[in-house]
């Protein structure tokens, strides 16, 4: 067996970046000094290559085969570059694939942009470098309108700074269909992962000057063009209740910032403010501890923004723009919404729209699992299909006929036509035009929650999660709760346990355990896909018997006592 000192020179050897070379013989010397601490970092660079899966590869920055660095990125576009050429050779298809490349400013994310259109270039297909640091949902917009075989994202999403990712996108000739410009799935994933494996070394990955194609700025004008008109075109009633609405916005320090005010400004919103110190695209998140609107304390600068200015509502988007988080006055006080609540809004929205008009079945309200089981209800209430999918928007976006989909982390497909995946510009020029017309009747978003709890009850949602510095203990804690669930939840038995790695409500299998109470409360538990952390996914329902703030109350108290039993399960 080949010794970690010997890997590590190897690496070096075959690494093409001088600064990761530099970086790497540092650690090595420390290690061969004896510095402890050194060859800990030295095995765990060397602990297995970054896995490459349905979330395309994401990681710590830094050299070595478990860290996101040039020669992991050369080998990942290398690849894929093959797996395009052969899945066109078996449809007998001759000719380039055709492949969108996009970038956000996280450190290192144009270098491996630019890595991954010269792979593309040198491999005989046609790569397209989109033109600037741009938010996710123009990538996945552009993968389809440019009828691409594949997209590419650099992004970490709302990852911390030390992280960057490889989002991969299939579409054009090669996923035909209600797949077609949506991130990968099985088997795609580990036909691409088989041929990254191929790769034998860096150096022998063929990579062009030059010869790929940089796009212009109509592929953005294009996308804000169509985010705007999810709100519809306004009428001069419209027109007036949209510039009425004062919408304070955050980027969180990442690339979404021009093109959320731009879809805006687009689709009539014009009184808009953005938080200043997050305005600009800054890779270290300096005001932040994670980039990521769930977390507290992200968006607390755009709350003291809203009180400052009577704002409206709060839009924050996550730095790659896919996801958005909205806050609004609640009981007199500014607060962040549920993704659950804000997915309900949504999806009540886009029902009202489709309405009966269409066949039943025809047009699809989709969600994720462990997100709440309220857009089923009203699914059902304007006559339309509903489906649970695994989580991730790699599955919601397939699902056939849909015309929105929602997951509880802050993703919503208001326009699956648009982009086939989460979209937090066009969800946030959405949530504009509800608040425009809640305004213009004198209301607000707290109105438009009680009028969905009237009609279906009130769904209460929250989420714990236990984050692992060593990721080797998560398999370990979802085995011992596999094995030994709780016969109690809330002091409620437990009516039912479902193993999800058996399959789960007819969705494949997946690591995870369900459990129900006699007392209707649910509670889903599963490792992050993206972070190393275990997420539990808790509902209460609670039915309105005339008053929804007493209907509230009884959910939080029942809430409250989930909480501490879940928190006491992850340890």
């Amino acid at each position: 067996m080949t010794d970690i000192a010997t890997l590590a020179e190897e690496w070096i050897a075959d690494d093409p970046d001088a600064d990761a070379q530099a970086e790497l013989e540092a650690v090595l010397a420390a290690h061969r000094a004896g510095d402890a601490k050194a060859s800990d970092d030295l095995a765990d660079r060397f602990r297995g290559p970054l896995e490459f899966g349905t979330a395309g590869l994401r990681g710590r920055l830094g050299a070595g085969p478990n860290r996101m660095n040039r020669a992991v990125v050369i080998r990942a576009a290398s690849g894929l570059a093959r797996y395009l050429t052969d899945a066109l050779v078996q449809l007998g298809i001759e000719g380039p694939a055709r492949v969108v490349v996009g970038y956000d400013a996280r450190h290192g994310s144009r270098q491996f942009a630019v890595d991954t259109a010269a792979v593309m270039t040198a491999a005989g297909h046609d790569a397209l470098l989109l033109p600037r640091t741009l938010p996710t949902p123009v990538l996945a917009y552009a993968t389809r309108a440019l009828d691409a075989d594949a997209g590419v994202m650099v992004t970490a999403s709302h990852n911390p700074p030390q992280d960057n990712g490889y989002k991969v996108y299939l579409g054009g000739r090669v996923v035909p269909g209600d797949g077609q410009g949506a991130q990968i799935v099985p088997p795609y994933d580990a036909e691409i992962a088989a041929r990254i494996a191929a790769v034998e070394t860096v150096t022998s990955v063929p990579r062009a000057e030059a010869g790929w194609t940089t796009l212009d700025e109509d592929v953005v004008h294009d996308y804000v063009a169509a985010a705007a008109a999810v709100a519809g075109p306004p009428a001069q009633a419209d027109a007036a209740a949209r510039a009425a609405v004062r919408i304070v916005l955050t980027p969180l320090h990442g690339v979404g910032g021009d093109t959320v005010e731009a879809a805006l400004r687009a689709a009539g919103f014009t009184d808009l403010h953005t938080v200043p110190e997050q305005a600009e695209p800054d890779p270290d998140f300096p005001t932040v501890d994670f980039p990521n609107p769930e977390e507290p304390g992200a968006i607390d600068l755009s709350l003291a923004l809203a009180e400052k200015v009577d704002a409206d509502v709060v839009i924050a988007n996550d730095p790659d723009a896919d996801r958005a988080a909205v806050a609004t006055v609640l009981d007199r006080q500014w607060r962040m919404l549920h993704g659950d609540v804000v997915g309900s809004l949504l999806g009540e929205r886009v029902a009202a729209r489709v309405g009966h008009g269409e066949a039943p079945g025809s047009a699809v309200l989709a969600n994720s699992i462990v997100s709440s089981q309220q857009l089923a209800r009203i699914a059902e209430h304007h006559g339309l299909a509903h489906a649970n999918t695994l989580t991730g928007f790699k599955w919601i976006a397939r699902e056939p006929g849909l015309v929105f989909g929602y997951e509880e982390a802050l993703g919503y497909c208001v326009a699956p036509d648009l982009v086939r995946d989460k979209d937090g510009i066009s969800a946030a020029v959405m949530v504009a035009d509800l608040v425009a017309e809640l305004k213009a009747a004198g209301r607000t978003l707290a109105d438009a929650i009680d009028d969905l709890a009237r009609e279906h009850g009130v769904y209460l949602s929250r989420q714990v999660s236990a984050r692992f510095t060593d990721v080797a203990e998560i398999p370990a804690l979802m085995t011992r709760l596999l094995d030994s669930p709780p016969a109690t939840l809330a002091g409620s038995p437990v009516t039912k346990t479902d193993d999800m790695n058996d399959g789960f409500q007819g969705l494949p299998p997946t690591n995870g355990l369900h459990l129900a109470t006699e007392s209707g409360a649910r509670v889903i538990i599963r490792p992050s896909g993206t972070e190393p952390k275990v997420k539990a996914y808790l509902e209460v329902i609670a039915q309105v018997d005339g008053d929804v703030g007493s209907a509230r109350e009884r959910a939080e108290r029942a809430m409250a006592d989930l909480e501490t039993d879940v928190r006491a399960l992850l340890a």
